[in-house]
């Protein structure tokens, strides 16, 4: 039997509002993947914790509030720091296509904007777990 890929879906800071990331849980289960959901407000350490006792693949953040360009890094060297080093990390939300690069050079592999489909979620994730 096959391994199913396990996603730890999550949002960062004090952003409110999870429609999205729901949106997204659900594509993903759907697509056979498992998708833990870890709520709102969760701070980096909460989602480096859940991620490593949940031992997930990959870890996707969803994230409203503008705090991106500080909380997605600061996660990803949570996750380094915890040895979590092939853990794939992902974003989405509003982000300005600005702050792409950055979060991308500060290790985020692939970051998702409004108006993406899930389908493409869904194959990026297939095509990079390692």
């Amino acid at each position: 039997m096959e391994k199913r890929i396990r996603v730890l879906v999550a949002k960062p800071g004090l952003d409110g509002h999870d429609r999205g990331a729901k949106v997204v849980a659900r594509a993903l289960r759907d697509a056979g993947f498992e998708v833990i959901y870890t709520g709102l407000r969760q701070t980096p350490e909460q989602i480096v914790e859940a991620a490593l006792q949940e031992d997930v693949n990959v870890v996707a953040l969803s994230l409203l509030s503008g705090a991106h360009n500080h909380l997605f890094p600061k996660i990803v060297e949570l996750s380094k720091q915890k040895g979590m080093s092939d853990v794939l990390i992902v974003g989405g939300g509003v982000i300005p296509d600005a702050d792409i690069p950055g979060l991308k050079a500060a290790g985020v592999s692939e970051v998702f904007t409004p108006g993406t489909p899930t389908s493409s979620i869904v194959e990026f994730i297939k095509a990079n777990v390692k």
